[in-house]
């Protein structure tokens, strides 16, 4: 019996299951994303395990990760799924949002941002992010959070917002955005929810103290009034995300 993870800490439940999941481990075959080989900088190259009656491609739970609810919530994969560094940052800018007074669907755009770069991928996080969410939030609350990731690479210093001085620092002096990323600004300026979009950018610009911890329980009624939760299970419930809520609860699986 595998044990239970809300009274021991995710470092001791994998000790504790270190040897178990060797030995699950040993009739089963991991294969690696070909997406995790690009971000290595290298062509993937495919290759499959060797099978037999006794070894087969692991299909289903990987015995490494903490086991989910058969019925998952948001926050079973936020516990069991999402990085605790990019969970701070999300749970910051919600509580500056919310110190400023802001409308709650902001407050919850805040809270969910970044969902992507903190549980599934970072490259155009902003639109994988509004997917994973657009079944179960308000469709501005999704908007907002697919056009964060154009509207934060131009500095509106009539709102409060500057050019992050961080972005230099992280892509250079000289970075321009992408045709694509000004084509989307220039599309989002003219957009009734524009400054929604703004207000994430405005909030996330100083959520990175390391020094400030939020719990998630400080924004639980935020998030069960703007979130609607699946009876079924997140990625049981047959939405035009829930495949992407399945590979973040089986991300191993071989097909």
């Amino acid at each position: 019996m595998k044990p239970n993870t809300d009274t021991i800490s995710l470092s001791e439940y994998a000790d504790k299951l270190e040897h178990q999941q060797i030995k699950e481990l040993e009739d089963k075959i991991i294969t690696r994303s070909l997406i995790s080989q690009l971000e290595e900088g290298r062509q993937p190259t495919y290759k499959r395990g060797k099978t037999s009656p006794e070894v087969h491609l692991l299909m289903g739970d990987d015995p490494r990760l903490p086991e989910m609810p058969e019925k998952p919530v948001f926050m079973d994969f936020v516990r069991l799924r999402f990085s605790i560094g990019g969970q701070q940052h999300l749970l910051q800018s919600a509580r500056l949002a919310q110190n400023a007074g802001l409308p709650e669907k902001i407050i919850l755009a805040c809270l969910l941002h970044d969902i992507a770069v903190s549980g599934f991928i970072r490259s155009d996080h902003g639109y994988w992010g509004a997917a994973l969410l657009e079944p179960y939030v308000d469709e501005e609350v999704s908007w907002a959070i697919k056009m964060h990731q154009c509207c934060r690479f131009f500095a509106v210093p009539s709102v409060g917002y500057e050019y992050p001085k961080m972005y230099h620092r992280m892509f250079g002096e000289d970075y321009k955005p992408e045709p694509y990323i000004v084509a989307e600004y220039e599309r989002a300026r003219k957009h009734k929810w524009y400054m929604t979009a703004r207000q994430i950018c405005i909030n996330d610009l100083y959520s990175f103290n390391p020094d400030v911890i939020v719990t998630w329980e400080e924004f639980e009624d935020v998030l069960g009034r703007g979130f609607r939760q699946p009876s079924e299970g997140l990625g049981n419930d047959n939405t035009s995300a829930s495949h992407m809520w399945r590979t973040l609860r089986r991300p191993s699986n071989a097909l």
